[in-house]
């Protein structure tokens, strides 16, 4: 083969690639498809009106952040469909090796990190909260709720820690330079 067409020749279709994209595009339409259905019902279904008077009528039982999540609930399911679809969008663009796809998949990636990193301290807070609202109960149940409590922050921070090393070890492989280079035509 001369020099002129192993420069012409497009790069070797990387397995990790395409396995990763069909990963993903199978993750993301569910997604989506779930988050339709949930911005349908919102919108049409659940009382959303009545649900905020209770929570503000509540709100000093209440922590903080569910305060917020129910006074924007319908801000919240719009967003997490339209990060599904922008997966989608990047996870086929990514299969097709399109590069602007894969840094939109590596920013997705990193949001995602930043995602599991914040519930970590988000489910402590929340956790927290409902401790110190438990004042009235009877001490075996605050010691089984402490002990589930425990369970649920161990299982948790595994899970988030184990999903953001995953999402690093991608970002890691998509931004090195054999990958790049089969995005780059």
């Amino acid at each position: 083969m001369s020099a002129v067409q192993e420069i012409e020749s497009p790069p070797a279709r990387s397995n990790f690639v395409s396995v990763v994209a069909w990963v993903f595009i199978a993750i993301a339409a569910f997604t989506t498809f779930i988050s339709l259905l949930q911005n349908i019902l919102i919108n049409t279904v659940f009382p959303v009106d009545r649900m905020s008077e209770i929570t503000a009528s509540d709100a000093a039982h209440a922590p903080a952040f569910a305060l917020f999540m129910m006074q924007h609930i319908r801000a919240f399911v719009l967003m997490m469909l339209l990060a599904a679809v922008t997966m989608l969008v990047a996870s086929i663009g990514l299969l097709r090796r399109m590069n602007w796809a894969r840094l939109i998949f590596i920013a997705l990636l990193a949001l995602g990190i930043a995602w599991n990193l914040g519930g970590l301290i988000l489910q402590q807070v929340m956790m927290s909260s409902m401790t110190t609202t438990m004042g009235h109960v009877p001490p075996d149940f605050a010691t089984e709720f402490d002990t589930m409590r425990r369970v649920m922050l161990v299982f948790g921070a595994v899970m988030a820690l184990g999903i953001s090393f995953l999402f690093g070890w991608i970002i890691k492989r998509l931004t090195s330079a054999g990958i790049r280079a089969e995005f780059l035509r």
